[in-house]
């Protein structure tokens, strides 16, 4: 089979018009579950919402917002509709985001993103995105385990030690930054230790650049790219046809003007703004705070959902350090406790 389920090949009315029926399941299993969304979307009748021109219509909800929402009312804000005997965790991202989590399936929806790059029934994965805090390592693993692979939970350092686990164990895939792989594979090269077991690779996290990508295709790895965020899952990824990144099944996106909310036409650059289709975590019209465009046509991998160009940027002032983000306020918080720091960036 080359597609992970019957889903990715629609015809793209069929999909639009089963999304919109969704969305207003959505909007009222967010007002009537989640305390939070009751008060967001006071004014909304979930029968309107069968367009995009309604859902444009709705509010933008920002991760400050999250944030606020969540001191005021711990641990997630009112914002999931999930009773506490449903969740299996809350997990804690920079700023502090809080986000929950749950075992059951793939409730990250990951497992599309690696079978479309190559990760099979049998195969063995060193995942080396963290476990710790943060639900990146738990949501490549649940994706991982949805497409019948075995996980070796590296999580993130002790290279020495990763490197010997390759090393013996022989997983053919490799999921992390693209960044760590090139780490691991240059170490290995310094230690005389065969790592060529690794054929393919899921990264995300922080961009690819085409030189890097290039330096996988030397050392005869397939790497292609899952964007994601821990708030929302699994967002959009790329198939072998490496034409763009083809939105997820399960999420409706828009790409929006930044700071006024509203979808600009195919091809501009614009806020990758996300409605999840989760009924334990419904975000509506969550602002990633990521730059993309969306692209014309299908994808030439037989995919027929919509594609974006990928992450070309942010619209606000968070950066990435080694796959995690720091916020503005995060740096501010440093400069206050230090006088002698005059500037910072």
């Amino acid at each position: 089979m080359d597609y992970f389920d019957d889903l990715e090949t629609r015809d793209p009315e069929v999909r639009e018009q089963a999304l919109l029926a969704e969305l207003s399941n959505q909007i009222d299993n967010a007002i009537r579950h989640a305390p939070g969304w009751a008060e967001i979307l006071s004014d909304v009748q979930p029968a309107d919402l069968n367009s995009r021109e309604a859902l444009a219509g709705l509010p933008i909800t920002r991760k400050s917002e999250l944030n606020t929402r969540q001191k005021d009312d711990p641990p997630l804000g009112g914002l999931t509709t999930a009773a506490s005997s449903e969740l299996d965790w809350v997990f804690c991202s920079p700023g502090p985001i809080y986000e929950p989590g749950a075992r059951g399936g793939d409730f990250w929806r990951m497992g599309r993103a690696l079978f479309a790059a190559s990760f099979r029934k049998g195969d063995i994965v060193h995942n080396t995105f963290s476990y710790h805090l943060t639900p990146a390592g738990h949501m490549m693993e649940a994706g991982a385990h949805s497409c019948g692979c075995i996980v070796i939970p590296a999580g993130i350092g002790n290279t020495e030690q990763q490197i010997a686990a390759i090393a013996q164990l022989k997983p053919s895939k490799y999921v992390g930054t693209p960044s760590f792989l090139r780490i691991l594979l240059e170490k290995a090269d310094s230690l005389g230790v065969d790592i060529s077991s690794i054929t393919h690779g899921a990264v995300g996290g922080e961009a690819l650049p085409p030189s890097l990508r290039d330096y996988f295709t030397e050392r005869d790895v397939v790497v292609l790219q899952a964007y994601g965020t821990a708030d929302i899952g699994l967002i959009a990824y790329e198939s072998d046809a490496i034409e763009g990144m083809i939105v997820d099944e399960e999420i409706i996106l828009e790409i929006v003007r930044p700071g006024t909310g509203q979808p600009v036409p195919a091809g501009e650059v614009g806020e990758v703004v996300v409605t999840s289709l989760n009924p334990y975590y419904p975000l509506i019209r969550f602002a990633t705070g990521d730059l993309s465009a969306l692209l014309p046509g299908g994808s030439p991998c037989g995919r027929t959902n919509t594609r974006i160009q990928g992450w070309m940027g942010r619209a606000d002032q968070t950066t990435k350090v080694k796959g995690m983000f720091v916020h503005p306020k995060q740096i501010a918080q440093v400069v206050q406790r230090h006088a002698e720091i005059s500037r910072a960036r």
